[in-house]
């Protein structure tokens, strides 16, 4: 039995990081993965999926080069062993990093393996017990296979698999007309792929405001992106090296499929019963406002505790438990204010509620909305699709959310955010002097238009 201070199963994006704060405090602590240092965000989501946005995007502004003037000879090409290595480079380096970082921490273990709980004090690994009074969870999550009819028997692709593409499909089905699916049908169509999306709901991203949805499926067709939703009886058949897709009494051969329908966490292989961790009907580890499990000295951080699903959310979940933890804080996950981005082109950045949260909580809601087509910043650029929304409270002056679907929106959102967190009523936002051409300068114009919710 080797003995610890503190055990970490899963090096994602909290576990880690907790773990090296510990043992630059000179507590020795065991941190175990099954895979690859780093998590979803370095291995297989943020690093690698923004790296081929970067190579898409690049590809669309050649095309489309000639409405600026720049004129380019022949057709534009995509050699998608140089894209996909670029993403791999940039995963390699990241883990890379990592791996020196930790190595060079005397009192950190960093073990390879699948470790299980034994007991609420012990966790056995490549035939190892160890043992910990603090035991940390951070196995994070993978994409969610639904039961379609057919789809066990055919190839399919998933958000980790597609990045390892190495040519351009023909036509590739996207199954699900949300967050990771959009950003993928972008840009393989931008790679040249003819593109299909197809989603059972109404409306694609549909946690998202109606009039953010249907911006973003315009967005999305106005690229050739043909998107159809209300899909009902979806089913799947091998055709050759293709996939027949069958929705709406109609059929769609693919050469390739996507399947990014949500995900689920990595929490059914960890021996939880055994020790009575708690889990919700969808395996998420129920935690409290410290994010400590029901299981005394067992905490859970990031996304397999279903209280976030980003990787922001989740280093949120290290400072959180490290303040409380480390320097007698008493932070609570409670006071964090949901924000994240959908990468298309352009970005949706958003944070807080959306309006039909915020109207149907009885509170009297402002509202105010400007096109993209009136900010400076996106008709300088040549780039003025979505627009821009910003909901308050009438009483209390405190702004409740907003989203900026648009040039720079991913950054632009950021002012917002800051002043939610700040709690700055929106009439003292108002007064700022912002830089001149931004989409961010537009924050002030777009407060000073606040009327009631009609």
């Amino acid at each position: 039995m080797k003995e610890f201070d503190a055990i970490f199963i899963g090096a994602g994006q909290a576990g880690p990081f907790l773990a090296a704060r510990m043992a630059s405090m000179g507590r020795k602590v065991a941190l175990i993965e099954r895979k690859h240092l780093g998590g979803t965000c370095v291995n297989a989501g943020c690093m690698p999926t923004k790296t081929l946005v970067a190579s898409a995007r690049t590809a669309y502004v050649a095309r489309n080069a000639a409405e600026y003037g720049v004129l380019l000879s022949g057709e534009v090409g995509i050699d998608m062993k140089v894209v996909r290595g670029r993403a791999q480079n940039v995963t390699l380096d990241a883990r890379t990093g990592l791996e020196n970082w930790f190595a060079g921490l005397e009192t950190m273990s960093v073990i390879s393996g699948h470790g299980r709980f034994e007991d609420a004090r012990t966790i056995s690994v490549n035939g190892e017990r160890l043992t910990a009074p603090q035991i940390f969870i951070n196995v994070g999550a993978r994409p969610s296979i639904p039961d379609y009819p057919g789809l066990a028997g055919v190839r399919y692709l998933t958000s980790t698999s597609i990045i390892q593409l190495d040519a351009v499909p023909r036509h590739l089905v996207v199954i699900g007309g949300s967050y990771i699916g959009l950003e993928f049908a972008q840009m393989y169509r931008r790679f040249g792929a003819k593109v299909t999306v197809i989603e059972r709901g109404s409306y694609l991203a549909s946690r998202e405001d109606q009039d953010i949805s249907e911006a973003i499926a315009d967005i999305i067709r106005s690229e050739g992106i043909a998107v159809q939703t209300d899909a009902t009886g979806l089913s799947f058949k091998q055709a050759g090296d293709e996939v027949a897709v069958s929705f709406n009494d109609e059929t769609i051969v693919a050469s390739h499929v996507l399947v990014a329908t949500g995900r689920r966490p990595n929490t059914d292989d960890l021996g939880l019963e055994a020790v009575g961790v708690e889990t919700d009907g969808e395996g998420f580890i129920v935690v409290d406002d410290q994010l400590s499990t029901n299981i005394q000295g067992i905490w859970a951080l990031g996304d397999c505790n279903g209280r976030g699903a980003f990787t922001h959310t989740s280093y949120n979940d290290f400072e959180i438990v490290a303040a409380n933890l480390l320097d007698g804080a008493n932070r609570k996950v409670s006071e964090r204010i949901p924000a994240y981005a959908l990468y298309i082109d352009p970005p949706l950045g958003r944070v807080g509620t959306t309006e039909r949260q915020a109207r149907a909580s009885g509170r009297p809601v402002l509202v105010s909305k400007r096109p993209m087509n009136r900010v400076g910043r996106a008709v300088e650029k040549g780039e003025t699709q979505g627009f821009m929304k910003i909901v308050a409270d009438a009483e209390t002056q405190q702004i409740l959310g907003a989203a900026i679907l648009g040039i720079e929106g991913d950054e632009a959102i950021h002012g917002i955010i800051d002043a939610m967190s700040a709690r700055t009523p929106y009439p003292t936002l108002q007064l700022s002097v912002p830089i001149h051409p931004t989409v961010s300068e537009l924050l002030p114009t777009l407060i000073g238009d606040l009327k009631p919710a009609l």
